[in-house]
């Protein structure tokens, strides 16, 4: 193993390659977390919801469903996906996008999402090198990409991925990985209150909820990794394209339909976590 980490950092081209191979290979996987984890949560719930209605009759017994039980199947014929169906985004091109078994159709998404998660890999390989800061922006990445679709889908940020991104932010910057450990405390404090304060406000004005509480989470993990300086550049980009995005689909959807906030978030910090240093550079005009 120590043989083959010295090879990938020596030779760049094979890291480039090996990063690419795993990181379809996550793609297809985040496909199945960002499907099912708002389906078990969903059972999840109406489990506690009987708990606290009805205690005194037994848990319904639904099949648990989890990442990797049951099986991948078609959605139409229920048969069984193979393995070599489910290669990334090959098993797609050559099964023109349908089944194989009854030529229903496959969202051209989950190929989409396991090229998005390639791309932006690599793209943290280029901006990074061979270095733990790496490593740990691959994982932020995956992660970003899969609250993102999550958020899309069901308006939802689930804590089982906000709270351990916050608690990753602030122990890898004890090590001060990204920056210092006091900045990496405040990143984290100053990234809930202050979307907190915004949305408080909003409903203190309007009787209304502007946002989530899995923004403000969301937010803090993200000043948790890069500190607070990084905050204003990542509410600025999140709030710029969540303006011009969120007006295109309340004129698709209709002007009461809520839309989510978080995807935004995450780009943003995306953005800021790659060039932010960057692009604060040339907006000081340093």
């Amino acid at each position: 193993m120590q043989q083959l980490i010295s090879y990938l950092v020596q030779d760049p081209t094979a890291l480039y390659i090996a990063v690419g191979l795993l990181s379809l290979c996550i793609g297809s996987f985040l496909n199945v977390v960002i499907f099912r984890t708002p389906k078990m949560m969903e059972q999840e719930w109406h489990q506690e919801c009987q708990m606290l209605l009805h205690p005194e009759q037994p848990i319904i017994d639904e099949d648990k469903l989890t990442l990797s039980k049951p099986a991948s199947t078609c959605p139409k014929c229920h048969s069984q996906i193979r393995w070599y169906q489910n290669i990334p985004v090959i098993s797609w091109l050559i099964l023109r996008g349908k089944c194989g078994t009854c030529q229903n159709p496959i969202s051209i998404r989950y190929p989409f999402i396991e090229l998005l998660t390639m791309v932006c890999s690599l793209i943290v390989v280029l901006v990074f090198g061979a270095t733990i800061q790496m490593l740990l922006g691959l994982l932020l990445t995956w992660v970003l990409i899969t609250l993102t679709f999550i958020d899309f889908d069901t308006q939802l940020l689930p804590d089982r991925f906000t709270l351990p991104l916050a608690a990753i932010g602030l122990g890898i910057n004890t090590f001060a990985i990204y920056t210092s450990p006091s900045a990496a405390i405040w990143g984290y404090l100053v990234g809930f209150l202050c979307l907190w304060i915004v949305y408080y406000l909003f409903k203190l004005i309007t009787g209304k909820e502007g946002m989530g509480y899995g923004d403000f989470k969301l937010l803090a993990a993200l000043g948790a990794w890069m500190g607070p300086m990084m905050l204003p550049l990542i509410i600025l980009l999140s709030s710029a394209v969540g303006v011009i995005i969120g007006i295109i689909l309340m004129k698709m959807r209709g002007e009461n339909q809520p839309f989510a906030f978080g995807p935004y978030i995450a780009i943003a910090g995306w953005i800021a976590f790659l060039w932010g240093d960057q692009i604060m550079k040339v907006y000081l005009g340093g």
